[in-house]
C-alpha cells in the first residue's frame, strides 16, 4: 500500500512520548502534574448561564465566519487592547487557535516562491502545529534558535537572504512558549520591516497575551498599524483557553487582511467547523468581559511571586515575562524529567520534546518547562519539590 511521505519524519508527539518515558517508573511521591498548558483556575461563573439560556441554537448549523455579534465584540476588545479598528470583514472566529494556525497555512501558503520550495520560519522550540501546516503544504520548515543569548525569540534577520526570499511565512509567539520571553514594539516592528523586504506573511500566535505581570505585552497588530504595514502581511491569533480559563470552549479568532480572511474563510466552508451557536454566545460575552481576565492575571502573578521565592539563587533562574511556564535549565530535559519522577513524583515536560535538531542541535535539550497552572498550593508544593531534587 502507498503511503505519504510528508509526515513521515515528524517525532512522536510531545505527550506520547513523555508518557513512554516515565510509564515504566513508579512515581516517588504523591504524584503532581506540572506539563500540560491546561489552566486550572476557574472560568466565569456565567459561562453555564449564557449555554443554558442559549442551548436551542445547537439545533442550528451556525455561521461559517462567526456571528455578527461575536465579531463585533472581538473588533471592540482589539480598539480596547490594541488602539487599533479591524473591522468584521477582517476576522474570523476560530474553532481554537490550533485550527487557526493549520489552516492559515492551507489558505495563505503559495505552492512555490520564486519557483522554489516556500520556507515556513518557525522559533525552535515551537508549537507543533507550525511545522505540522508547514509539511501538509509541501513547504519547509525552517526552525531558528530561540535561546537565551537572543532574549529567547528567533533571530530570523540573521538567516541566509536566499532562505528568506524563499519564505512565504513566518510564526512567531509571543508571549512564547514555552520561554514567556515577550517580543517588544522594536522587535515587531523589525520583523515586519524584514517581512516587507522579503515578501513574507507574519503569523502571530498571541495566545498567551493576557497573561502578563505589569504590563501588557506589544502586540502584532499595532505594530502594524504603527509601521503602516500592509493588513494582508499580517495575522494575529487569539484565544480564550488562556485568557478566560476557558480550553474546552475551543474559541479563539484570527485577524488580519480581508482578503487572506475571506480565504480563511473559503476554506472553512468546506473543510472547517464552526464554533456551535451558544459557546459562540459565550465567546462573545467573554471578549467583553475584562474583570474575570484580570482575577485570572492575579492569580498567575501570585505564582510568578512564588517561583521568584523558590528559584531564588538557582543558576540560570529566569522569571518568565508573561505566560504560565518556567523554563528552567537543567544538564539534561529528560534524565531530569525522569529523576524529578522517580524521586518525588512531579511530572514536567523535557524541553527537547518541544523543539527540534535543527543545525546546532535542539536548543530545548537543556530545559524542562513547568507548568503554573494548578492552584497556588499544589503549585507551590510542586517548586519546592523540584528544586530540593534538582537544585539542591
Amino acid at each position: 500500500m502507498i503511503r505519504p511521505e510528508r509526515f513521515s519524519n515528524l517525532p512522536e508527539y510531545a505527550f506520547p512520548r513523555l508518557r513512554a518515558l516515565l510509564g515504566a517508573e513508579a512515581p516517588g511521591g504523591e504524584p503532581i502534574d506540572m506539563t500540560i498548558g491546561e489552566p486550572k483556575h476557574p472560568f466565569p461563573a456565567w459561562v453555564e448561564q449564557v449555554v443554558a439560556e442559549t442551548a436551542a441554537g445547537f439545533g442550528r448549523y451556525p455561521p461559517n465566519e462567526g456571528t455578527p455579534d461575536l465579531l463585533a465584540a472581538i473588533s471592540a476588545w482589539i480598539a480596547r487592547r490594541y488602539g487599533v479598528a479591524v473591522g468584521p470583514e477582517r476576522l474570523m472566529a476560530l474553532n481554537g487557535t490550533r485550527e487557526g494556525l493549520f489552516n492559515a497555512v492551507l489558505a495563505l501558503c503559495p505552492e512555490t516562491k520564486g519557483g522554489r520550495r516556500p520556507a515556513v520560519l518557525m522559533p525552535n522550540p515551537f508549537y507543533q502545529v507550525y511545522a505540522v501546516a508547514a509539511l501538509a503544504v509541501g513547504a519547509e520548515p525552517v526552525c531558528v534558535p530561540a535561546t537565551a543569548e537572543g532574549g529567547f525569540l528567533p533571530d530570523y534577520r540573521s538567516l541566509p537572504p536566499e532562505t528568506l526570499d524563499r519564505a512565504a511565512i513566518a510564526f512567531l509567539c509571543s508571549p512564547a512558549n514555552p520561554q514567556g520571553s515577550v517580543a517588544s514594539a522594536g522587535y515587531w516592528a523589525d520583523l515586519l520591516a524584514l517581512a516587507e523586504r522579503h515578501d513574507f506573511l507574519v503569523l502571530a500566535d498571541e495566545c498567551y497575551s493576557e497573561i502578563y505581570r505589569d504590563t501588557p505585552p506589544p502586540g502584532v497588530l499595532a505594530a502594524a498599524a504603527a509601521a503602516g504595514a500592509d493588513p494582508e502581511r499580517v495575522y494575529a491569533f487569539h484565544s480564550l483557553s488562556k485568557r478566560s480559563n476557558l480550553p474546552g470552549l475551543r474559541s479563539g479568532f484570527v485577524a488580519g487582511g480581508s482578503e487572506g480572511i475571506s480565504r480563511m474563510r473559503r476554506l472553512r466552508s468546506y473543510a472547517g467547523a464552526p464554533l456551535p451557536l451558544p459557546l459562540q454566545r459565550v465567546a462573545e460575552r467573554a471578549w467583553a468581559d475584562e474583570t474575570h481576565v484580570a482575577e485570572n492575571r492575579a492569580l498567575y502573578a501570585a505564582k510568578y511571586e512564588l517561583a521568584d521565592r523558590v528559584f531564588a539563587g538557582v543558576p540560570g533562574y529566569r522569571s518568565p515575562g508573561a505566560g504560565f511556564f518556567l523554563w528552567l535549565p537543567v544538564d539534561d530535559g529528560e534524565a531530569a524529567a525522569l529523576r524529578l519522577w522517580r524521586e518525588t513524583g512531579v511530572r514536567v515536560l523535557p524541553g527537547a520534546y518541544l523543539g527540534r535538531d535543527a543545525g546546532g542541535g535542539n536548543p530545548g535539550r537543556g530545559y524542562i518547562r513547568v507548568a503554573l497552572v494548578a492552584p497556588k498550593a499544589e503549585t507551590e508544593r510542586g517548586l519546592e519539590r523540584l528544586r530540593s531534587c534538582l537544585y539542591e
